[in-house]
């Protein structure tokens, strides 16, 4: 049996905002497989994009559907020329980059990015895409926008970038490298899971596509896995002539050209019909009902975050233990007026990267692996964004696969501690950072 928007009776109804077809106060977990056509010609037209609706939780499904309209809201995407949100809600934040990747560059392409990246992410561009035959280029630095021009070549797709860097903590020119990015006729990707909405836009800022890990900060409870793409819908696939897979007609979509036949929104459209469909990243419809509930108190949790991140990083800033600090909220900061302008002063992020004083590398190897085994009130897990304060020794775990010289191209060195300051009181989280400094001696 299904009502005439074809759901299935397989929903669970919870606590939430009405629903537009009841008025029952209730967001539906949709936790079905498909949904019934009403006839021969309405699942025709789902299939050829003629009409809009569900057709297989693959591809989509209402529960996130909920959830692609929310972030789309929040970060200021499209609508897309078929009504539906400039989002993209899939199973995980490397996920969202796959595809985003993907639904831009083939065989044969060729990408810039960032060094400034979570070690998942350049794992992914440095071996993975390689395998595919998509070229990636490193830039030395990513806050010379030279470099970025200079490594552009004539099968470029895109550029990449993090708004702040996992664990580096720079800050991204968004504004320079997405103006590069245009001239060459090239869209700017950025990931936007550290700052998040709250504080970064970053499509207002010169970014043409966002990506987010929606495990961390939106969801925010380390409950459940996912990730999502959002398409600001201002992107020119037809102005440059590097883009035949959206110009020219898709065999595997009925000769669909997408650029031409869905304009601004295209990208995201693509992503969902062609790629998502093929690839099958996703997302659990309970993950999308449980992040959703994340996004209701984004504002509030992201408040607490960066009030206790901002007091952390002054304790951090004066230990004697502490060699240096990777944090945009000190004032000495290379990055402090940057990430300043963008968030509005409402922040400075929650991610704290500092490394230790030691004798030689193998030391500061030690004492960084001592250091987080000695806290309790942390927890040692491979996530940021949680409630809980987080720690993790990046070199040995989380960056382990990368060589000592890519390490340290990501802001990882020896000693380095990444911490994820979460929203108990200050001082139990200063308490148990002061076990940690005692436990390596010196």
């Amino acid at each position: 049996m299904s009502d005439a928007w074809g759901f299935e009776t397989r929903q669970i109804h919870v606590g939430g905002e009405p629903d537009p077809t009841t008025g029952a106060r209730a967001v539906p977990i949709y936790q079905t497989t498909s949904y019934e056509f009403r006839d021969a010609a309405h699942a025709q037209n789902l299939f050829a994009l003629a009409e809009v609706g569900n057709i297989y939780t693959r591809i989509m499904n209402p529960t996130q559907g909920a959830l692609e309209a929310r972030i789309n809201s929040l970060e200021g995407g499209c609508t897309t020329a078929i009504g539906l949100p400039g989002a993209l809600a899939v199973a995980s934040g490397q996920s969202a980059e796959t595809l985003a990747i993907l639904t831009l560059a083939e065989a044969g392409d060729h990408l810039v990015a960032s060094p400034s990246l979570y070690g998942g992410t350049y794992n992914l561009l440095h071996h993975t895409l390689p395998k595919m035959g998509i070229q990636v280029t490193f830039v030395d630095d990513p806050h010379d926008l030279q470099q970025w021009a200079a490594a552009v070549q004539p099968n470029t797709k895109a550029f990449f970038g993090e708004v702040l860097a996992n664990p580096r903590n720079d800050v991204f020119d968004i504004e320079g490298v997405g103006g590069v990015a245009h001239q060459h006729g090239v869209p700017l990707i950025v990931d936007n899971t550290v700052a998040t909405p709250y504080l970064v836009r970053p499509l207002e800022w010169g970014a043409d596509i966002v990506v987010h890990s929606l495990t961390k900060f939106c969801g925010g409870h380390g409950t459940s896995i996912g990730g999502a793409i959002i398409d600001g819908g201002t992107f020119d696939f037809g102005a440059s002539g590097r883009f035949a897979n959206f110009t020219e007609p898709d065999p595997s979509y009925h000769g669909l050209a997408y650029w031409p036949a869905l304009g601004h929104g295209s990208f995201i459209l693509k992503a969902r019909v062609q790629l998502l469909r093929d690839l099958g990243m996703a997302i659990s419809p309970f993950n999308a009902f449980l992040i959703l509930q994340g996004l209701e108190t984004l504002s509030l949790r992201m408040e607490r975050h960066f009030a206790n991140a901002s007091r952390v990083a002054d304790y951090l800033a004066n230990h004697p233990k502490v060699d240096s600090v990777a944090f945009a909220g000190l004032a000495s900061s290379p990055w402090h007026d940057r990430l300043t302008r963008y968030g509005g002063g409402r922040g400075y992020g929650s991610i704290i990267a500092f490394d230790l004083k030691s004798a030689d590398p193998e030391s500061a190897r030690t004492d960084g692996q001592r250091f987080v085994e000695a806290l309790s009130l942390h927890s040692h897990v491979a996530n940021i964004g949680d409630v809980r304060s987080l720690v993790i020794h990046p070199a040995s775990t989380t960056h382990s696969q990368l060589t000592p010289e890519e390490q340290a191209a990501s802001g990882v060195n020896p000693g380095l501690v990444r911490l994820s300051v979460g929203l108990e009181t200050i001082d139990d989280i200063l308490a148990d950072l002061d076990t940690g400094f005692a436990a390596i001696g010196g």
